[in-house]
């Protein structure tokens, strides 16, 4: 046999994963292979493999006799839209994707080129869980991957695509990942399994309700997005891509649209109701000012009284933080309050440009929210904004009362350029509230003529009229200005025009201590 002979012989091992009739199991139940993964998620003939034939070193409980070229895991580089990524994806079809010192290193090894070549990184996770047969080193290399996740938050974006089981210890390296996409049906996330949990708590739960894509997107937030199929999984992981910097320090990709910046669009100002109490779907604002209405929303089945997301002015890429009066009001909760603090800072790492949206009553009320935290986690949201240093505009459509407005981009926490709607209410609290307390007396004693609720409604007006509207805000400078809704992408754009040359820092420190 030839030395080509050799090369071609050994490739074709390698690429061969487990075996045929293991390919075919994969492919039964809906899941594609690690090499069709990579295949698919790249731009085509852009990937350069490395460590192909790295196996592992093991001779316990006869793995000697099972050496599979690549140990479960494909490692390399590639492009996405021409852009330089690092990859990895483990092979459910050798040794079921299991993650021992070997594989562990093929990682480690990509994660370490990406700091250096300063590109994303994405992995594949397709494992189930550490090779017991090679005992604590397993536990050391997914130590070595934790760390470089660490190390590597807000250097360059790290994304996870749970793509089959991820369980144990390894969902920690998905969890310091800067996103999280999922496939609904195939991909599950636990700490401990169900067989576990019925031993120990009695609990018969599935896999799928116990950590499937629906529960991790819609009720722990621990993933942001959702796919059907790896397919659409793999095609949500590039769109995601475009509107992220390769980087801290490079910028974001310029997508030109054809969309004029002037473009003005006059059903926004009848999108705000004149009701106060009624709602709207902030959702169709955040579009009419996106490039081509183009909104690509985090985690939108996860605290959905606050929207998340990428949209496009005038080709940049902004992160988009809005509260949602559709769902609870707008109120910012614990889970809210978490999901936009997080992407605040993830923006804010990778200097993205922040665009905040503001109709807020308050926080949502309650034993259960203050008994969970309201406070902690409310003050995350808070310090996020307050640590930012990216460019911060902000719109206030309607509400913003009490301490939810400071803490929604408020000019007093460095928001750059706030502008307000002619139909913004910023007071201390709602007309109702206020006159409750500060004619408690007044209605009381009306109360006992019979005219309570006449003069009830009277000074509800006038405080209205008075302290819930813009203008005394605008008056103070807490407003830069207060806009018709139809010029909001014009004037948005614009803002962002003059803030493109910001320059802010904070004070030197080793890093702050957000309230976790």
């Amino acid at each position: 046999m030839t030395a080509h002979d050799n090369l071609l012989e050994r490739e074709a091992r390698a690429e061969a994963g487990g075996g045929q009739e293991r390919v075919e199991r994969q492919h039964k139940s809906g899941k594609l292979t690690a090499r069709e993964r990579v295949e698919l998620l790249l731009d085509p003939g852009s990937f350069a493999e490395t460590d192909k034939f790295v196996s592992h070193r093991s001779t316990n409980f006869g793995l000697a006799e099972q050496r599979y070229p690549g140990d479960g895991v494909v490692t390399g580089t590639g492009r996405i839209g021409g852009r330089t990524v690092c990859v990895f994806a483990q092979d459910f079809t050798v040794f079921g994707g299991s993650l021992a010192a070997m594989h562990a290193k093929k990682i480690v090894k990509v994660m370490d080129l990406a700091e250096r070549i300063g590109c994303p990184i994405i992995g594949l996770n397709d494992s189930g869980g550490a090779r017991i047969q090679e005992g604590v080193e397993s536990l050391g290399g997914y130590a070595d991957i934790f760390l470089r996740n660490t190390l590597l938050s807000g250097v360059v974006p790290q994304l996870s695509l749970i793509m089959g089981p991820c369980a144990g210890g390894a969902v920690y390296s998905p969890a310091i990942t800067d996103f999280v996409l999922m496939v609904r049906g195939s991909s599950h996330m636990f700490i401990t399994g169900p067989d576990v949990i019925k031993t120990v708590t009695k609990e018969d739960i599935s896999k799928e309700v116990l950590g499937g894509a629906g529960t991790h997107t819609g009720v722990s937030g621990v993933a942001h997005l959702e796919a059907p199929d790896d397919r659409a999984c793999l095609a949500q992981c590039k769109e995601l891509l475009s509107y992220l910097p390769q980087n801290n320090l490079d910028p974001a990709p310029i997508v030109l649209s054809g969309d004029l910046a002037s473009r003005e669009d006059l059903s926004l100002d009848t999108l705000i109701p004149e009701q106060p109490s009624q709602p709207y779907d902030i959702k169709t604002l955040i579009s009419s000012v996106a490039d081509n209405g183009e909104l690509f929303e985090i985690q939108p089945g996860f605290a959905m009284n606050i929207v998340i997301g990428f949209v496009r002015l005038n080709g940049r890429s902004v992160g988009v933080v809005a509260n949602q009066p559709s769902v609870l009001a707008g109120c910012l909760d614990i889970n809210a309050s978490t999901k936009a603090a997080r992407f605040v800072r993830f923006c804010d790492a990778f200097n993205i440009p922040l665009l905040t949206f503001v109709d807020v009553p308050g926080f949502l009320p309650g034993v259960q929210q203050e008994h969970g935290g309201i406070i902690r986690h409310g003050a995350k949201l808070l310090y996020a904004f307050a640590e930012a240093t990216v460019p911060k505009v902000t719109v206030i459509t309607r509400k913003a009362y009490g301490g939810a407005y400071d803490v929604m981009a408020s000019k007093h926490i460095r928001a750059d350029v706030n502008f307000a709607y002619p139909s913004a209410e910023i007071a201390v609290m709602g007309p109702e509230g206020a006159v409750s307390i500060i004619f408690r007396r007044e209605l009381d004693e009306a109360a006992k003529s019979g005219s309570e609720a006449a003069r009830r409604e009277q000074l509800v007006r006038e405080y209205r009229e008075k302290f819930a509207n813009p203008w005394e805000a605008a008056e103070l400078g807490f407003i830069d200005a207060v806009i018709r809704p139809r010029e909001t992408r014009r004037k948005v754009i614009d803002a962002f025009s003059v803030l493109s040359t910001k320059r802010q820092t904070n004070p030197k420190k080793k890093h702050g201590n957000i309230p976790l």
